[in-house]
């Protein structure tokens, strides 16, 4: 039976209801249901992705991420739902089915919930609102491109958005004649920021001439003005290193106030009263992420550091008054909630603290709610809620309930000293079961960035060993080693210029601390990771061989020289990187490339990339894998998936990948090692109970 699009009206709530309290995977006899995590209940995870509140704060809208079915949908992406959740925790389907909504936001008078979906007729993301006592949902925008993102006037008459600029007539029949030819990076169409009036008589949108190409729009408590970030173009590089903050007459579209904010840029908020905007900025042009707080008033456009040195990574916040801000903040391994003030910008008050890892909050102006993103060791993102004068959230969906009887191995922070005294930690989770005064077989899995970080909250998924491994019998550690962020910008530094250096150093002094505690065998690791940890995987395999046997390396670098040089983020690579370029120092750029140590390589390594992977060049992979057969010293595999980019979107591809990871580990670290595992891998999702 297929999944089909299926607003909910007044008729299906009540069933709709129902349900809701089901579990997400129905259980049979007691011996068939499984006692810890599987493959398959891993590809059959659902996922809150962003929250909105209503403006009365009675309800809360989301998007739940739901994996297509194998065994009975065609492959792809999760589907993205729109459900909606009460104060008593009921939580019902609004959108459901075959769909796929994004930029969930309440319409101003809080009778609709607005979002942007392809469906019926449409080519292409249109503006829908459903009536939030039911109803059919109803297309109150379209565009000839895709509408990216959006804004209501605070009256609800108008909606500024935002799309791609057309392709010229003449162009698109060329192409349509199969003149279908590309430019490089020279026909690049910027992204506008157009106005349009809602209703049946509204004229055609207004775009507005601005210089550059737009993102992070936002309509004035007001409504006479919008904030709207712009980049030189539309390209991603430019997108994570120039883009600046300006203030826009929302009838002639001029440029009132432009604020100088540093590198990388993250969300940006007006004050309830609109005399004032906060914004998340890099620190300077060198800060990896975006992570402190700055606010300006409109009148001036002078930038405030807000809790200036502070230790953490800021990645959210909302205005609780015209002086007092909300911050969500990522310190190490743990989450807070933080008041700022604008009135003291030195104060730095935490309101929350754990033990729920957070991941987004939503607040609408004068409500009693705040809406939160949030996870735990235990379960995947849910939706939490808190009063603005509470000092803990409260968990109000449970979307995974076959987790609930699941055996979960131990869960931990680590801290551990690196060789030149630096303090480091991560997170643990222990074996499942381990006899005692055994050592077990240790997976270390390294995030990407290196500007990211590994947080003490659900760590399995399609890449993550986590909670399989460790029911496997397998230790599993997520080191933040320097370079990372959540500790302050100084941490996040420390990798910089020095590309496998200290930074991958720290990920031996790890194996190194847990020998010596006598939980591993040292001769029992294997090592994984995407993008930047996919470059540890490979660094690993063979210029660290002796210490890592298994290596599972994903979307990653192999060659320092041609990744310059083929990635679409140059500018980014060189500022908060490698802070030279090649051509200065090409030894040093040989020198750190897996490729230059595949003589060392005794290793066995499986490779996996995206075919389509803009980031990181899929000839990445090639060329090691190449080379490493060339060499013939250790097993390796090479596993390309059609389709894919920088990590995969697709069910089948995630399912496989996740197989693979796995079985290799196990293969070469508690099997009989030697010649890799058979090609073929087997689907269990996609057999029949009467296989079994």
């Amino acid at each position: 039976m297929s999944r089909t699009f299926r607003p909910i009206g007044r008729a299906s709530l009540a069933l709709a209801l129902c349900f809701a309290t089901l579990p997400l995977i129905a259980r049979g006899a007691e011996d068939d249901s499984p006692s810890t995590i599987t493959p398959e209940l891993i590809a059959q995870l659902r996922v809150v992705t962003q929250v909105a509140a209503a403006p009365d704060g009675e309800q809360i809208a989301y998007v739940l991420a739901v994996p297509r079915d194998l065994k009975q949908e065609k492959d792809g992406p999760a589907w993205t739902e729109l459900h909606l959740v009460d104060r008593d925790g009921r939580s019902r389907p609004y959108v459901s089915g075959e769909v796929n909504v994004s930029q969930v936001a309440w319409t101003p008078d809080g009778s609709g919930i607005s979002f942007l979906a392809k469906r019926g007729s449409d080519e292409h993301p249109s503006l829908y609102v459903i009536p939030v006592d039911g109803g059919e949902a109803r297309r109150v925008l379209t565009h000839k491109e895709a509408i990216a993102s959006y804004s209501w006037s605070p009256d609800g008459d108008r909606v500024a958005f935002l799309a791609s600029e057309s392709m010229a007539d003449d162009q698109k029949k060329l192409q349509d004649q199969g003149f279908n030819q590309r430019v490089f990076e020279e026909e690049w169409r910027p992204v506008r920021v157009l106005i349009a009036t809602i209703g049946d008589d509204a004229d055609d949108p207004k775009p507005l001439e601005l210089d550059g190409s737009a993102s992070e729009l936002s309509w004035s408590p007001d409504g006479a003005h919008l904030a709207v970030a712009l980049a030189p173009t539309p390209g991603v590089d430019d997108g994570f290193m120039k883009r600046k903050v300006h203030v826009v007459d929302a009838e002639s579209g001029e440029v009132v106030r432009a604020f100088d904010n540093p590198g990388k840029l993250g969300p940006v908020r007006w004050s309830p009263e609109g005399t004032r905007l906060a914004l998340i900025s890099a620190a300077d042009l060198n800060d990896p992420s975006p992570g402190r707080v700055l606010v300006a008033s409109i009148d001036d456009g002078e930038l405030t550091e807000l809790a200036p040195g502070h230790e953490g990574q800021f990645e959210d916040l909302t205005w609780l008054d015209e002086t007092t801000l909300l911050a969500l903040s990522s310190e190490g391994v743990q989450t807070t909630l933080r008041k700022l003030s604008v009135d003291d910008p030195s104060q730095s008050e935490v309101v929350v603290e754990g033990p729920v890892i957070l991941n987004a909050l939503h607040h609408p102006h004068g409500s009693e709610t705040i809406a939160l993103v949030g996870e735990t060791p235990r379960h995947p993102a849910e939706v939490y809620r808190m009063a603005p004068s509470a000092s803990e959230p409260e968990r109000v969906t449970h979307h995974n309930t076959v987790l609930d009887d699941l055996k979960f191995a131990d869960q931990e922070v680590i801290t551990y000293t690196a060789r030149d005294g630096l303090e480091l930690e991560g997170i643990l989770i222990h074996p499942l079961e381990r006899e005692e005064g055994a050592r077990s077989p240790l997976i270390l899995y390294v995030h990407g960035g290196p500007e990211a970080h590994d947080r003490n909250g659900w760590l399995t998924s399609y890449a993550q060993p986590g909670q399989l491994a460790a029911s496997r019998g397998f230790a599993v550690f997520y080191p933040n080693y320097r370079g990372s962020t959540g500790r302050g910008v100084a941490f996040s530094k420390l990798g910089q210029a020095d590309a496998a250096g200290k930074e991958f150093d720290d990920l031996v002094d790890a194996i190194d601390h847990f020998d010596q505690s006598g939980l591993i065998d040292p001769e029992k690791v294997g090592i994984t990771g995407g993008s930047y940890g996919g470059y540890a995987s490979a660094w690993g395999a063979t210029y660290y061989s002796d210490r890592f046997a298994a290596a599972v390396m994903f979307v990653g670098i192999s060659d320092k020289i041609a990744k310059s040089g083929t990635t679409d983020i140059p500018e980014e690579e060189y500022l908060v990187h490698a802070r030279k370029r090649p051509w200065d120092d090409w030894e040093f750029f040989l020198d750190r490339s897996p490729i230059h140590h595949v003589t060392k390589a005794q290793t066995p390594i499986l490779i996996l990339h995206g075919e389509e992977d803009p980031r990181v060049h899929p000839a990445q992979s090639l060329e090691l894998y190449r080379y490493l057969k060339l060499v013939d010293q250790a097993p390796v595999r090479l596993i390309l998936y059609p389709g894919e980019g920088h990590g995969n979107r697709r069910a089948a591809s995630r399912y496989d990948y996740n197989l693979r990871m796995i079985r290799w580990m196990e293969h070469y670290l508690q099997g009989e090692g030697g010649a890799p595992p058979p090609l073929q891998v087997e689907y269990e999702v996609l057999k029949d109970a009467s296989d079994s």
